[in-house]
C-alpha cells in the first residue's frame, strides 16, 4: 500500500471519528439526523458508520463491500487501471480507527427515531365486544363480518402473544392459526373493514395485490414481496413486523386457469407457495426493494405470528352456488324450484369449500384459511347511512372542507337517497359514491371561493337530476 491509499484511509477514519473541528459558535440543533445508505436504506445507526461519496451519497460499508467484491469476482485487477488503486481494498480497513461512540454526523434530513415502538402486549389487544364496538363507528352494516373479525383477530392475538408453545409443552395443547378469507362484492368494504382494524390496534398492516404475484424465477413479485411490505410498515422492526397483519386483495385472481396450454405462474403457482407463508415460516425477505438480488440487504422474518387475510370479490361464484342449490328434484313434496334464487341478492352467504374449490382454488390453500367472512351487498339504505354515519363519512369531509372556506354544507334527505340510488345502478358499491359525489360537487367547489359573501349550500334533488340548481344563501340575510 502506497502512501497515498494510506493518506485517503487515514482521512477517512479521520472524518468518520469526528476528529474534524467543527464551528463550536452555531447553536446545535434540536433534532439529530444521521446518514441513509443509498442502496440498502438503513440508516447509520443500524448499518454503522458511511462513507460520502460525490454527489452527496452515503454508502454503508456493507454494500461497498459487496460492489468492490462483485466487481472484483470479474478476475479484473483495478488496482492497475490509474486513479482506481482502492478496488481492492476491504472496506474494513476504512472504519478500524473509528471509536464505537463516534459522533453521528448531522446532515441528512432523514430524522431519526427517538425511541424504539413499545412491544405489543396482551392489554393493549381489545376484547372483542370492544373492537366490533369500534369497528361500528366507521364501518356500517356487515354485522356478521365484523363480529367474526373480532373473534378472530382478539383469538390469534392471543396465541401469538402468550407463550403458546411453552404452555404446549405442560399440557399439549397447541393453538393453530386462525388466517381469514374474506368473500363479498366489489366495493362492499373488505379493504376499509381491514385497515380500520389495523388503524384501531395499533399495529402494521400491510396490503398487497396478487395479481402481481408470481411463481420464483418469472417477471413480476415474488411470493416474499407481501412480507417485505410489511418489514417496511414496521419501519424495518423484524419483532413487530411478526405481529402484524398482512391483507392479500384480488386473492380471486389466482384461482387455477381450467383452459390454458401454458404455464400457469400466475395462478395455482402462487397458491402452492403461498402455503408456506399462512402456515408458518422462516422466510429471508430483502429489506427497502421487493427483489432479491446480490446488493440488497435481508431479514430473517417469521410468519408463524403474522395474520393473513384473503379478500376478493369472487365474480361468478354466485352462478356456482345458485348451481349447486338448485340440483334437487323439481318434482315431489320436496322439490324446489329453479329460479327460486333469482332473487336472493346474497348469495355469498351460502358459500362452501365446494364452491370454492369449483372456482379453482385448491384445497390446500383453503385450508389454511379456516375462517370465512361473507359481507352482503349494499343496499339503498345503508348507502345512504354510509354517506352521513361514519366518523369519517364522505358527507362530512365535503363539510369540513367547506367550513374551511366558512360556507356550511347541508345536504337534503331526498339528495342523499338519490346518491343512493344511483350508486346502486353503478355496480360499484361504496366507491361509487365518492365518484358522483365529486362529479357534482366541481361546480360548488370551484364557485364558493370566488363569492366571500357565500354563508351556505344546500344540496337538493333537483340539483343532482339536473332540473334545479343548489339553494344558495348570502351572509346575513
Amino acid at each position: 500500500m502506497d502512501d497515498r491509499e494510506k493518506d485517503y484511509i487515514d482521512a477517512a477514519a479521520e472524518e468518520q471519528s469526528g476528529k474534524i473541528e467543527k464551528k463550536t459558535e452555531q447553536k446545535e440543533p434540536e433534532e439529530k439526523y444521521e446518514k441513509v445508505c443509498y442502496m440498502c436504506r438503513r440508516p447509520e445507526s443500524k448499518a454503522g458508520p458511511m462513507i460520502t461519496m460525490p454527489g452527496n451519497i452515503c454508502l454503508c460499508r456493507d454494500c461497498m463491500q459487496k460492489a468492490f467484491d462483485s466487481i472484483g469476482s470479474s478476475g479484473m485487477d483495478f488496482s492497475k487501471i490509474q486513479n482506481m488503486p482502492y478496488m481492492n481494498l476491504n472496506m474494513n480497513d476504512f472504519f478500524k480507527n473509528v471509536p464505537e461512540n463516534a459522533e453521528i454526523p448531522q446532515k441528512q434530513k432523514i430524522k431519526k427515531r427517538s425511541q424504539k415502538a413499545a412491544a405489543l402486549t396482551m392489554k393493549d389487544i381489545p376484547a372483542p365486544h370492544v373492537i366490533k364496538a369500534k369497528l361500528d363507528e366507521y364501518v356500517i352494516g356487515q354485522e356478521q363480518a365484523k363480529k367474526v373479525m373480532s373473534v378472530a383477530v382478539y383469538n390469534h392475538y392471543k396465541r401469538a402473544l402468550v407463550d403458546w408453545k411453552r404452555d404446549a409443552q405442560e399440557d399439549g395443547v397447541i393453538i393453530e392459526k386462525s388466517n381469514i378469507l374474506m368473500i363479498g362484492p366489489t366495493g362492499s368494504g373488505k379493504t376499509y373493514l381491514v385497515k380500520t382494524l389495523a388503524r384501531l390496534l395499533d399495529v402494521p398492516l400491510a396490503i398487497a395485490d396478487a395479481t402481481s404475484l408470481t411463481e420464483a424465477g418469472y417477471i413480476g413479485d415474488d411470493i416474499e414481496s407481501v412480507v417485505s411490505k410489511l418489514l417496511a410498515a414496521a419501519g424495518n422492526d423484524v419483532e413487530r413486523a411478526e405481529k402484524g397483519i398482512i391483507f392479500i386483495d384480488e386473492i380471486d385472481k389466482i384461482a387455477k386457469k381450467k383452459e390454458t396450454n401454458t404455464r400457469d405462474v400466475s395462478g395455482e403457482s402462487v397458491q402452492q407457495e403461498l402455503l408456506k407463508l399462512l402456515e408458518g415460516s422462516i422466510v429471508e425477505v430483502p429489506v427497502g426493494s421487493n427483489q432479491k438480488n446480490a446488493m440488497t440487504p435481508t431479514a430473517t422474518v417469521n410468519t408463524d405470528n403474522i395474520l393473513f387475510i384473503c379478500g376478493g370479490a369472487f365474480p361468478d361464484l354466485e352462478n356456482i352456488i345458485k348451481e349447486r342449490l338448485t340440483k334437487k328434484s323439481t318434482m315431489g313434496f320436496n322439490s324446489s324450484l329453479k329460479d327460486s334464487l333469482d332473487q336472493e341478492t346474497d348469495l355469498f352467504q351460502y358459500v362452501t369449500n365446494d364452491d370454492l374449490r369449483a372456482f379453482g382454488m385448491i384445497p390446500e390453500f383453503l385450508g389454511r384459511l379456516p375462517v370465512t367472512v361473507t359481507l352482503k351487498p349494499l343496499d339503498k339504505d345503508m348507502l345512504v347511512r354510509i354517506l352521513k354515519e361514519p366518523k369519517n363519512a364522505i358527507i362530512k369531509q365535503y363539510e369540513k372542507l367547506l367550513a374551511m372556506d366558512e360556507v356550511k354544507l347541508v345536504f337534503e334527505e331526498d339528495a342523499l337517497t338519490w346518491i343512493a340510488e344511483e350508486a346502486i345502478q353503478r355496480k360499484t358499491g361504496a366507491r361509487a359514491l365518492r365518484a358522483i359525489l365529486e362529479e357534482f360537487m366541481l361546480d360548488i367547489m370551484y364557485e364558493i371561493p370566488k363569492d366571500p359573501d357565500i354563508g351556505s349550500v344546500v344540496i337538493t334533488r333537483p340539483y343532482l337530476e339536473k332540473t334545479g340548481g343548489p339553494l344558495i344563501q348570502m351572509r346575513g340575510m
